[in-house]
């Protein structure tokens, strides 16, 4: 398949600029705000995993209104770039990362453990991807409020309404629904809590079995058994006009939607116990994904928004669902889920993402191009599922569903 030179953005000359000094707090264990201070610049010589982090901290020195937000919220997208953030700063000890990630928090939880801007009620399965920054700070911090707000995250999980096989809603608004985003928003988050915050082995079994559930549902509902490939949405009622009338799935592949899955798997694996007899079947579905997407790979190394139709006319080379492949592809083979010959895709797919989306501004800040802004189904207004609806979402830099899984390639990679 040739590659679309319209689809891409031309790779800028790197120039050499000096990171901003930032306050170095010895006690990493404890919170502070103190070190939260935008960089003046990015250098060069700095690997692209804290290149692109120290740009996002430019570009919102807030992460409460990452994701271009006028106004701060709790969202899935600040719970993606500051998971990334932790492990950049696990990796470089530099204090702004952790502080960065401390403010989010300090931010939006109230001192009796209340989350801003969250509604219980709505039971939206995104809501509970931020809930990994708290896992992350609680055992550094211990701060009774951070755990209070696990804690009512984790009880949205256990009233979450499912479909009749037990398979979450993706939203209350969204009834009979299972999306592909879904299970990277929730699952995560509910394995790590059940391992690290869950005494009881009985409950403990459910949980990770829930958790194993949801991915044999999407397995059964929205692959593909000709392609490999899983549909965006799946509806139990097949009321929705997206929802194809016999089967119950929305038209189309798209490419986030299946890296979200992607990732989903590599990262719910880190939780589950070695011995459930889950594990292997998630493996299963790593490997047929995998194979899957390599075949709709372009040959630039990159991944077309909508995968299975890159010479149609319209459609282009995107940069979150790359980055979030790339992640998939690299993780999977160090944790030995993947065959080696997958690191190789992996690295071809970086390399393409660094010399067409990545372009650098004077001051070093790095920028990813070609982000699908946003892509759902249903709503007001309608989101039908076509292929015209997925080509006509915003275009634009920097989405932080794009730059949080480059970060996080770039440190499975070394780069």
């Amino acid at each position: 398949m040739k590659i679309n030179s319209l689809s891409i953005v031309p790779f800028v000359i790197l120039i050499s600029v000096t990171i901003g000094s930032c306050k170095n707090n010895n006690n990493s264990s404890t919170g502070t705000t103190e070190g939260n201070t935008a960089p003046r610049g990015v250098s060069e010589n700095l690997k692209w995993s804290e290149r692109m982090m120290l740009s996002e901290i430019e570009r919102f020195p807030k992460a409460s209104l990452l994701d271009f937000r006028e106004q701060p919220k709790w969202s899935y997208t600040n719970g993606l770039v500051l998971s990334a953030c932790a492990r950049v700063y696990e990796s470089t000890k530099n204090q702004i990362f952790y502080d960065y990630i401390y403010a989010y928090a300090d931010e939006m939880i109230d001192s009796t453990g209340t989350i801003n801007t969250y509604k219980l009620s709505n039971q939206n399965l995104d809501m509970i991807k931020s809930g990994d920054v708290l896992l992350y700070l609680y055992p550094k911090t211990k701060e009774d409020r951070f755990l209070i707000a696990m804690e009512t995250l984790y009880s949205q999980m256990k009233s979450q309404p499912t479909t009749s096989e037990g398979g979450y809603w993706h939203k209350k608004i969204y009834p009979h629904q299972m999306w592909l985003d879904g299970l990277y928003m929730a699952e995560p988050f509910h394995a790590r809590y059940a391992k690290e915050y869950i005494d009881d082995k009985d409950q403990q079994q459910q949980i990770f079995d829930h958790v194993v559930l949801q991915f044999d549902l999407i397995q059964k509902h929205s692959r593909d058994e000709t392609s490999g490939l899983l549909y965006h949405g799946w509806d139990e009622s097949k009321e929705q006009r997206w929802a194809d009338k016999e089967t119950g799935n929305s038209q189309h592949f798209w490419s986030r939607g299946m890296g979200w899955y992607g990732m989903a798997m590599v990262d719910v694996l880190d939780f589950l116990p070695e011995d459930h007899p889950g594990r292997e079947r998630i493996i299963t579905y790593l490997n047929q994904f995998a194979e899957a997407i390599t075949h709709v790979q372009d040959e630039s190394g990159l991944w077309w928004q909508v995968l299975d139709q890159g010479q149609r006319e319209g459609n282009y080379l995107e940069a979150t669902g790359s980055s979030m492949f790339t992640y998939t592809f690299a993780k999977g083979v160090r944790k030995g889920y993947l065959p080696e010959s997958y690191l190789k895709i992996a690295k071809k797919a970086y390399q393409a993402i660094i010399d067409n989306l990545i372009s650098v501004e004077e001051n070093g800040v790095v920028n990813l191009n070609q982000c699908c802004a946003v892509a759902g189904l249903g709503g007001d207004p309608y989101r039908d599922g076509s292929f015209e609806y997925y080509i006509g979402e915003d275009i634009r830099a920097n989405d932080p569903k794009g730059t949080g899984p480059f970060i996080m390639a770039s440190l499975e990679l070394d780069q």
